[in-house]
């Protein structure tokens, strides 16, 4: 019988951690995290932010927040919220979940999609020289 794990970052609960400031949750991550975090949060995000969890307290529907910043890092007053982060062409939806704390968002979205190679063309192989293009 598999029993279910709360979850934990560095040996704190979701809600420990929810109580902490940017500075205090800062030094339990890495040194390019806590680097990153401590030169300062983006203002326009956070701003989103601050908005987004507004409106789920008014249990409001909410938009996913659209960034272009993929050096973010999920902090955790952001589990829960949706956000579309650019990927070069397009914007890919994500749902913030407690393991994903600590991390960058650009982490979580990937920028180069699968190779798939076709079938080879006319010309492409030796055998091919005797098909007749049309």
């Amino acid at each position: 019988m598999a029993v279910k794990r709360d979850f934990s970052f560095r040996g704190k609960t979701l809600e420990q951690l929810q109580g902490l400031t940017d500075e205090q949750f800062a030094g339990l991550l890495t040194s390019r995290g806590r680097r990153s975090l401590l030169r300062g949060f983006d203002k326009n995000v956070d701003k989103r932010i601050k908005i987004a969890i507004q409106l789920r307290a008014q249990n409001k529907l909410q938009k996913p927040i659209r960034t272009h910043k993929r050096v973010v890092v999920v902090v955790p007053r952001m589990v829960g919220l949706s956000f579309a982060v650019h990927r070069g062409n397009s914007f890919e939806q994500i749902e913030i979940i407690p393991q994903m704390l600590g991390h960058f968002l650009g982490e979580l979205v990937m920028t180069r999609r699968r190779l798939s190679h076709g079938k080879a063309g006319i010309g492409a192989t030796k055998s091919s020289t005797a098909i007749t293009a049309r």
